[in-house]
């Protein structure tokens, strides 16, 4: 069997995020600037070996100063830790074209093992004659997991930011050698 390389395409993928806020509603932001790689024997996706890095300094949510918030060493601390990284290390395949991937997710410098769900689109030929693949992507992780434990009471009970923060891609890729 060969080895394929998809190479990732940034402008044609999103990755984001959600938390609540107030109890009440949900913030929403992106990382901006994401590389990845997916190598697999020939086009099968049961075996792939993934990476995954995302640049904190790239955080947008809509709203310049929650971004330097979050930039900062109450949450993220780019300074010292300018990426958070992704890499799988088993993927388990749980229907037609939905997987499981187990991976070690580190953000701030703290690595924990994780479990994405993925659901994968069929391969597709563009225009050009390149072959491509997209896959959406949803995990839900504890915040406080990765040192991100900043927040504030509210006045009538509860937290200003919920614990668990909702992640949410699509991504493309592109068959290489």
């Amino acid at each position: 069997m060969a080895t394929t390389t998809w190479n990732f395409d940034a402008s044609h993928s999103h990755v984001g995020f959600k938390v609540r806020h107030l109890m009440i509603t949900n913030v929403k932001g992106e990382f901006a600037k994401c590389t990845a790689s997916v190598t697999t024997e020939d086009d099968q996706f049961d075996s792939a070996n993934i990476k995954f890095s995302a640049e904190v300094a790239s955080i947008s949510t809509g709203s310049e100063q929650r971004d330097g918030h979050l930039k900062g060493a109450d949450f993220f601390d780019a300074d010292q830790f300018p990426s958070i990284e992704f890499e799988s290390n088993g993927m388990t395949k749980t229907g037609k074209s939905t997987y499981t991937i187990h991976g070690n997710l580190t953000i701030k410098g703290i690595t924990k093992t994780v479990e994405v769900n993925v659901l994968a689109s069929e391969l597709v030929k563009d225009p050009w004659g390149q072959i491509k693949i997209g896959f959406e992507i949803t995990s839900i992780i504890n915040r406080g997991d990765y040192g991100l434990v900043w927040n504030a009471p509210l006045e009538a009970g509860g937290m200003l930011l919920s614990d668990d923060v909702y992640v949410n891609a699509e991504v493309q890729f592109v068959k290489g050698a």
